[in-house]
Formats: structure tokens, sequence, C-alpha cells
């Protein structure tokens, strides 16, 4: 998620909470919230386990504001014709592990029983982006049953346990649009829109094929099923790695596993055609609750095309595979 950040307000004066609505965009501003929910605890995967160096799980980096052309990496076969430009925001260094979102479940919420509050998990430059009530039933009922529905697609390729074990530093699969959408809420923070991924994806006006340079390879990123170090193909648990694992993967401001692991779900509805205008968009379509959503960044089973920084997907918001996070 792009991680709740606490800038100042006109006249110097503070927000009272970090993504007051009121606060204006500082660009730079180095404030971040102390300590999410989900890492409240310091439990594995939910405290300073994450990555080589065991980095706090919930760490996040500051992504300057700028302008680029979304879904172009300098190729003559990709367009140039979308350009944006984002604010500052933060983004978490890590996917949201299992044992983050095991204190997000633990808690009661992201339920019909406990929904977010309305307008909850918005963008600040972007009026209406929050939770709307129409959402509240495309959650599970009850925390029993949203334990089950994370056991995704009978494969025995999912990451959730119910108790905790090995699989704390995972990232969380199997999880819809709006079960992602709540725990950032939840969490302090939003979804990241499709246009604020993208830039921080390819390193923002550099452009990057690839979220580390130019060129793929199997020490930057989990994807074609071989994560486990086993032939092409071959999918298996072991193939999606715990969040950090490969740091020579890094994006151009530190965030690990932009390409590979997980698809990651964005803010925004799906459309063939990138919005435009776009400073600081949001493509989104109250009327279609159930309308597809982008993803980007490929996936342990993805092939090496999908991993490109410029590359674009859609899944149904209910859907849960384990290929999405």
């Amino acid at each position: 998620d792009a991680a709740g950040a606490c800038v100042p307000c006109e006249g110097g004066d503070e927000c009272g909470e970090c993504g007051d609505p009121g606060c204006p965009n500082a660009c730079g501003s180095p404030d971040v919230m102390a300590m999410p929910p989900s890492c409240a605890s310091g439990a594995p995967g939910a405290g300073d386990s994450c990555g080589p160096g065991g980095a706090s799980c919930c760490g996040n980096r500051l992504v300057p504001c700028g302008t680029y052309l979304r879904s172009y990496d300098g190729a003559s076969s990709t367009d140039d014709s979308f350009p944006a430009a984002v604010s500052d925001f933060r983004l978490d260094k890590f996917e949201i592990t299992v044992g983050r979102f095991r204190a997000f479940v633990e808690a009661g919420r992201g339920v019909q029983a406990n929904p977010p509050a309305i307008g909850a998990g918005r963008n600040p430059h972007v009026d209406g982006s929050g939770w709307i009530a129409g959402w509240n039933q495309r959650l599970e009922p009850n925390t029993a049953a949203l334990k089950s529905a994370l056991q995704c697609n009978g494969d025995r390729l999912w990451t959730w346990t119910d108790a905790p074990g090995p699989n704390e530093e995972l990232p969380i699969n199997c999880i819809t649009w709006f079960e992602a959408f709540a725990f950032c809420a939840w969490d302090g923070g939003r979804l990241p829109t499709e246009a604020e991924w993208n830039y921080a994806a390819a390193g923002g006006d550099e452009h990057r094929p690839y979220p580390w340079g130019a060129a793929l390879d199997s020490e930057r990123a989990a994807y074609g099923c071989t994560g486990d170090g086993s032939a092409a193909g071959d999918c298996a648990l072991s193939d999606i790695l715990p969040v950090g694992s490969k740091p020579s993967g890094d994006g151009r401001w530190g965030h690990s596993d932009l390409a590979g692991n997980l698809w990651e779900w964005t803010m925004d509805w799906w459309r063939d055609a990138l919005p435009t205008p776009c400073i600081d968009c949001v493509h989104r379509v109250d009327g279609e609750r159930d309308a597809t959503r982008v993803t980007r960044g490929g996936s342990y089973r993805a092939p090496a095309a999908d991993l490109r920084a410029g590359n674009r997907d859609f899944s149904y918001p209910f859907d849960r595979v384990n290929n999405i996070g």
C-alpha cells in the first residue's frame, strides 16, 4: 500500500492525523507514520524480519514527485503518448506479508461485520476515492469465513496459514481487491494508483524497462515458477519467495519485488487506454462495483514479458488467485 504520510499544512501548522484531507501535498516531505497497526506486535512478518538485512516489514520509501510517460520504457515498440504527473508519496518497501495481514484478520477487520469507515483509504488528491458502503457486501461475512476464503483455488499455493508459522514473511496472496483496499485503509494508508505504481517501478523519468534497469535475470526477480531454483513451469509454493529476497532487483527508490513474486492490486479500474490527462489521476467508476481492476508487476508464475515496468493487466475485484496480492 501507499503508506500514509504526515505532511505540513499551509501556514506551518501540523495536521492532526496522517493523511488528513486538509493537508496540501509537500514535495519531499520526510514525515511518516510512526508505527502502522499491522506491525505493532513486532511478530514475525510484522516486525524487523523482512529482507536479507532484517528490515522493518512495515518500512516505506519516499517516491519524490515528478513527471514521466506511463507504460513507456524507451523502446520503439512502446507508446510515448501518455504523460503523467504524480505528487510525492510513500510506498511500502515490501509487499504485504502474511504476518502483517494476520494482524488485520485477528483484529476482526475487513469483513462485513467490521468494514472500513465510509471514505477510508482515500487518495488525498482525488475527491470521493475512499471506501463506499456498496462495497461492504463484497467482504466475507466474518473472520472465520475470511480465513477459509484465503485458502483459494484448491491447489495449495496459498500463503495464508490459520496459525503463525514459516510463511509469515511470504507475501499474502488470495486476497480480493476489496480486502487489499480495506487492509491499506486500516493500516493508515491506501492502495497506490496505477500511475504511482508505474512511476515507482519505472524509476520515474528514467523510464526503466524493469525496476532495476534494462536486463532481466533470475537473480533480480521471481518469475516463471523458478523462484525455488527448479525448472521453469514447475510451479510450487516454494516459488513464492519471502519479501525482499532479491535485493538486486530493488527499484530506484529502494522498493522490493515491484517485478515478480505477486501481481499487485492498484486503486484503478481497468480501461484499455490509459486515462488522460493525468495529474495524480485515478480511473474510477463507482457505478461499476465489480468492474475489473488494474494489477501490475507480474508474478512468480508469470513469463518474463509480464515483469516489465510498463506492462499492465487486470482482474475482477472479487477474484482470489494465488498470483495476486
